[in-house]
């Protein structure tokens, strides 16, 4: 009943005052944490996690959406932001994905997200920044995460200066940001017990007005650490044909530094499907994506990586741990794969 109604009330607030989002130098710590003027939200860690020979995905994600509708109300039970989170692990060996989610209305000691720096929460989940590391506690249904994730390398600002367009008009933009080449270190648990685990992940802030185009449904994206240090990340936003509206990315190399995509240079052309007996959605988990730095071929570890989270943001999705070829076939990084809209059109 209170997913339902909190649900209710962000639907009937779609009147939304949009407009390009203007060009600004990014501050930090401070944009590290919510901004709550805008309406969609998103801290986003995914990687890999390993315990001896056991290998394991991870993503940690919270959300937080504005309900224009509401911002004038003077009570305090009106849902002014709302807080979702989700977390998921793949297990390699196993050859299964367990996940969780949560959602609440912010307020009441129940759910908040801190604007000084990164410090959000959601129960008794949290993600937060502490001594320059990301800090993620996630006790959830079926599994537990205690993770640290420390910097090895700058941030990396995404479009131009991490204003990062979504689409042919202006408005179809976001802040964004990444931290890839994170390292890793902390326990996972599974069947009560408590693992300790070591690995790398990579993290994604982004902010944003309004996103998705009208002609959008979905949109594929990578974010890759490569073995050498470099990273990777290439999009696309998605028609219901299936052809391309909008992409972009970037590749950053030690040696070489940062290039940011141009539109049309990041092509993805799929390779092999997976359909889902539970959404019966049919998704690419093979890629060739075609980027200014190489051809490369992303494959799933694991096809059977979807997230059904109809009971918080009200998607299904694929977001799952996958390996990176370069055009020679040689294994060169491992990140993840996120595709929206397969199952029906996305909706922010």
């Amino acid at each position: 009943m209170l997913r339902r109604s909190l649900l209710a009330a962000a639907a009937a607030a779609n009147a939304w005052p949009v407009c390009a989002l203007p060009a600004r130098t990014l501050a930090f710590p401070r944009d590290h944490g919510s901004h709550p003027e805008l309406r969609t939200e998103w801290w986003y860690v995914t990687g890999e996690a390993k315990s001896g020979d056991r290998e394991f995905g991870f993503q940690v994600t919270f959300f937080r959406s504005r309900v224009e509708g509401t911002q004038q109300m003077a009570s305090k039970f009106a849902a002014k932001q709302l807080v979702f989170a989700h977390a998921a692990v793949t297990d390699v060996a196993g050859k299964k994905l367990l996940h969780d989610q949560r959602i609440s209305r912010e307020g009441f000691g129940i759910a908040a997200a801190a604007e000084t720096d990164a410090d959000i929460r959601l129960r008794d989940w949290s993600l937060k920044r502490q001594g320059g590391a990301w800090k993620a506690a996630v006790p959830a249904n079926g599994f537990a995460l205690q993770l640290a994730c420390a910097p090895t390398q700058p941030l990396l600002l995404q479009g131009r200066q991490g204003l990062s367009r979504k689409g042919p008009d202006e408005k179809q933009a976001s802040y964004y940001y990444s931290e890839p080449q994170l390292k890793v270190s902390g326990t996972l648990a599974l069947a009560g017990a408590a693992l300790p685990v070591q690995g790398r992940a990579w993290l994604d802030h982004e902010w944003s007005a309004e996103l998705l185009h009208p002609e959008a449904v979905g949109w594929d994206w990578i974010g890759m650490n490569l073995d050498d240090g470099s990273a990777l990340t290439a999009f696309r936003l998605r028609r219901k044909d299936g052809s391309t509206l909008w992409d972009g990315g970037s590749f950053r190399s030690p040696k070489a530094g940062l290039y940011t995509f141009s539109p049309g240079e990041a092509v993805f052309s799929p390779q092999r499907n997976w359909k889902s007996v539970v959404s019966q959605a049919s998704y690419p988990v093979e890629w060739i994506v075609r980027t200014p730095a190489d051809f490369y071929t992303v494959k799933a570890v694991i096809d059977n990586q979807e997230l059904d989270s109809r009971a918080s943001t009200g998607a299904i999705y694929w977001e799952g741990l996958s390996d990176l070829f370069d055009s020679n076939g040689n294994k060169v990084g491992r990140g993840y794969l996120e595709m929206t809209g397969y199952s029906q059109a996305l909706r922010l």
